[in-house]
């Protein structure tokens, strides 16, 4: 049997150790900063109302015992811990290790091409597997929904075919193969979604400013915020045809969510079931709420995903004014809070 270790004891973390752990085809260990509040049995709630568990092996604080007998290192963390946690798991590898990321829009292959040894075998999705929330932290998570295909990048790997191969058995979904991993580190999901939608919230908000709620982030949906979404991605995909990658690879946000106008890709991000429930990120202040510029909305999308593809854009020379304006916005306010 093959061990795989988790790195990252998030909402992700969470479920991929429990779904993985369930199939009774791996062994699971857990590396993670609160080794003491996680249960060796784990339980995850599936989109149709049924329970999965499994068993994990090792839970542990320290990189030589979580990830030293690892034959895959799998990363769930924001972007942030990336370098962080590669730093601490490169000396114990075993030399055969492969190392991913759930997700590489974050910066993933950026760090790990740099600081992880050749020999090691990379991978990367393009997009999350699943949507996941933590119901009671080490012990309990929900699969409120999942991909039915998912896209990968393997870089240095002289077997490609068969490390997808084994992350399809893995996740149980069919894996496609991209060409580079420009096309999983570059996404307009979340590092053009998030800020979007963060601008058209609060884009004329100045200190003292205080809410009496907080808004939905999906099912509140304007279209100002697909607008610019929208304006954004027309950007990003000028960007794309200035790299190597399919044509194609990265469908535009109107083509993925089957939407034509800000409209309907309004309507259509309202909609999205398992988006529903989901709170803009604020925090209580006086008698109302105000943003949480430290949110991961924030700390994550900014600086670790639409700085990269800002970065790229001004190294290919490319005029991307709506991205620069939301950039700047964002960057103003979290250079002051974190």
């Amino acid at each position: 049997m093959k061990t795989i270790c988790i790195c990252g004891g998030g909402n992700l973390g969470h479920v991929v150790a429990t779904m993985l752990a369930a199939q009774g085809e791996y062994i699971v260990n857990i590396f993670t900063n609160r080794p003491q509040l996680w249960s060796h049995r784990l339980c995850v709630e599936l989109p149709d109302g049924s329970q999965s568990e499994g068993d994990i092996s090792t839970i542990s604080s320290q990189a030589d015992i979580a990830a030293g007998n690892a034959d895959i290192v799998l990363l769930c963390l924001p972007g942030f811990l990336i370098k962080e946690n590669i730093d601490k798991i490169v000396p114990h590898l075993k030399p055969s290790a492969v190392v991913g990321s759930i997700v590489s829009s974050t910066g993933f292959f950026f760090e790990a091409m740099k600081n992880i040894p050749e020999g090691h075998a990379l991978f990367g999705f393009q997009r999350v597997p699943y949507i996941a929330r933590t119901i009671e932290y080490g012990h309990k998570s929900a699969l409120l929904g999942f991909k039915p295909s998912l896209n990968v990048s393997i870089e240095r790997c002289s077997d490609s075919n068969n490390l997808r191969e084994e992350l399809e058995k893995m996740f149980t979904t069919p894996v496609r193969l991209l060409n580079n991993y420009y096309e999983a580190s570059l996404t307009n999901s979340n590092p053009l979604l998030h800020p979007a939608r963060l601008y058209g919230l609060w884009n004329k908000w100045s200190k003292g400013t205080v809410y009496d709620r907080i808004p939905y982030f999906y099912e509140e949906w304007d279209e100002f915020s697909a607008e610019l979404y929208i304006n954004m991605d027309n950007e990003f995909q000028q960007l794309l045809r200035k790299l190597p990658v399919e044509e194609g690879c990265i469908p535009s946000v109107l083509d993925y969510y089957e939407s034509k106008d800000a409209a309907s890709l309004a309507r259509k991000l309202r909609s999205i079931e398992a988006f529903k429930g989901i709170l803009s990120p604020m925090k209580a202040e006086g008698n109302g709420f105000v943003p949480d510029f430290k949110s991961r909305y924030f700390t994550e999308d900014f600086p670790y995903g639409l700085r990269f593809i800002k970065e790229l854009a001004e190294e290919k020379k490319i005029n991307t004014p709506y991205i620069n304006k939301v950039y700047s916005w964002g960057s103003k306010f979290l250079s002051s809070e974190i």
